[in-house]
């Protein structure tokens, strides 16, 4: 059973108060573990309960390929239509540039996306705003959000892990932080469908209208990705979510901490936080067989030797594996899993088939 989650301040002393919940008809109150002054109003992160499960593909080249890549048609429509079948929540894309392997334009891709599929919800994992002017942005995330019926989730991040992406943009990689910020800024205001105005570092303009305002309200949520405490600080204070990738539950918890200190600090109430992860996966008979086919993928992918990567932050292995890396994440706070299922292009639908069968249930058991 679900339950919805009440978020209440609290009143607390000086003292460390674990994690405890109270079922009051359908609301479930909870008291998070946290350190707070004597007299302080403390207000929870409001995480939802359950697990959800979405799925990072489209038209990727996965590795390593055998033929030649060439994205078409069927082959966009045949991964979209079976990942809705299987009954996952929604459906992913990245963004670069200039990367190591081809990769196609994230908002064409999610645009086609939601002809094919009319229940997945569509989103960007992440794209790398600080690359464009959120002028334009905006009118394209608007454009998106309309004509897919208000299923698009905007997740955004900083990127730099690659500078040839802000060498073709001609971006300064050290303003990344700075330009995502603002742009969150200028873009909340163009989807306001108001007149309006706005003066910052990087941009400027004057009494300006956006029309048609996006389907959701005040535009699509935004998910902010980042490991860095400036990246937590500006995801508890600017978004509707964050998202994580490469980090060990350890660690996402310990990201989550600090988001809900900056959250508190910050004022902010919001009807739910999403904590996401994007979760590198390979189903294989064995941990070895698993790693083995992960590395070898990722590797390529991003021109660097994975392996101890792989080994410190992938789900890999047996089904029985793969869902209790799953339930770590969960017990770590995450509530939002996207699954980047490594390995050949040509073997991705037999990949995701065989992990709908075999992993989703054992989730179903593990979850409470």
């Amino acid at each position: 059973m679900m339950y919805s989650l009440a978020v209440v301040p609290l009143q607390l002393d000086d003292l460390a108060v674990s994690i405890k919940s109270a079922i009051y008809g359908e609301v479930r109150f909870v008291k998070i573990n946290w350190i707070v002054g004597k007299g302080e109003k403390f207000m929870p992160l409001p995480l939802a309960e359950g697990l959800t499960l979405g799925v990072q593909t489209i038209h990727r080249r996965t590795e390593p390929s055998t033929k030649p890549w060439i994205p078409t048609l069927d082959d966009g429509r045949d991964v979209v239509e079976l990942v809705d079948q299987l009954g996952f929540d929604s459906i992913w894309v990245g963004d670069h540039l200039a990367f190591a392997v081809p990769i196609l334009d994230p908002v064409v891709q999610l645009a086609q996306a939601a002809v094919f599929s009319t229940r997945l919800k569509i989103g960007t994992a992440v794209f790398l705003q600080p690359l464009r002017h959120p002028g334009p942005t905006a009118k394209q995330i608007a454009t998106l959000d309309l004509l897919s019926n208000g299923r698009f989730i905007f997740g955004l991040g900083v990127g730099g892990e690659f500078e040839s992406d802000f060498s073709v943009a001609g971006v300064p990689i050290v303003e990344r932080g700075s330009r995502l910020s603002e742009s969150i800024e200028v873009m909340r205001k163009l989807w306001s469908g108001q007149r309006v105005s706005h003066s910052g570092r990087h941009f400027q303009f004057e009494n300006i209208q956006m029309e048609p305002a996006p389907c959701q309200l005040s535009g699509p949520p935004i998910w902010l990705g980042g490991r860095s405490d400036p990246a937590l600080r500006r995801a508890a204070r600017m978004a509707d979510g964050w998202m994580s990738y490469v980090v060990t539950p350890d660690t996402y918890r310990e990201s989550l901490d600090k988001i809900q200190v900056e959250y508190d600090r910050s004022g902010r109430s919001i009807e739910q936080f999403v904590s996401a992860h994007l979760l590198f996966a390979r189903l294989d008979k064995d941990y070895e067989t698993a790693l083995n086919a992960a590395v070898k993928s990722l590797s390529v992918r991003y021109n660097m030797d994975f392996r101890r990567a792989a080994e410190r932050y992938c789900a890999l292995g047996t089904a029985e594996q793969i869902a209790q890396s799953l339930q770590k994440f969960y017990e770590a706070g995450a509530r939002y899993i996207i699954l980047d299922l490594v390995g050949p292009y040509e073997e991705r639908l037999d990949h995701l088939a065989a992990f709908a069968d075999e992993v989703l249930p054992l989730i179903g058991e593990m979850m409470p």
